[in-house]
């Protein structure tokens, strides 16, 4: 059984998410997505529109997801431990990040995939965002 684990903020859930997990889905039997808790969220600068208890209910609610955890830290390796996956799925924002590079080889050592997916550009929870901002503001 090929177990597949991908993280996310998923605030302001949209196709860009849909996306993810779909195709996530797709390359394994079962997928399993830590959603990003709200003071997890500040380490992008951010606060989340969506709380985490709506925002992991959302992922829940997914029929690609088949099981949504809390993700409590940054560290993969951590999430490894507790859910052994064999492939984890990330948006192709972060190739070739330094971070990413180490976290590449330490999972080709324990035998686990490091698979980037392409980032969908035409819409993000920023940018969805940034223009309710400019709506509101007008």
């Amino acid at each position: 059984m090929v177990v597949g684990y991908t993280t996310g903020v998923f605030d302001l859930f949209h196709v860009g998410h849909v996306n993810v997990l779909r195709n996530a889905k797709s390359m394994c039997d079962r997928l399993i997505v830590g959603v990003t808790v709200d003071d997890l969220v500040q380490y992008k600068n951010k606060r989340a529109v969506i709380p985490f208890e709506e925002r992991i209910e959302i992922v829940r609610a997914s029929r690609y997801v088949d099981l949504a955890v809390p993700q409590n830290s940054m560290d993969k390796l951590d999430a490894w431990q507790r859910y052994k996956f064999n492939v984890m799925f990330v948006g192709d924002d972060w190739y070739q990040n330094e971070r990413w590079k180490e976290y590449d080889q330490q999972f080709n050592e324990l035998g686990v995939r490091l698979l980037y997916f392409p980032y969908t550009k035409s819409t993000s929870s920023t940018l969805i965002n940034q223009t309710l901002e400019r709506l509101r503001a007008a």
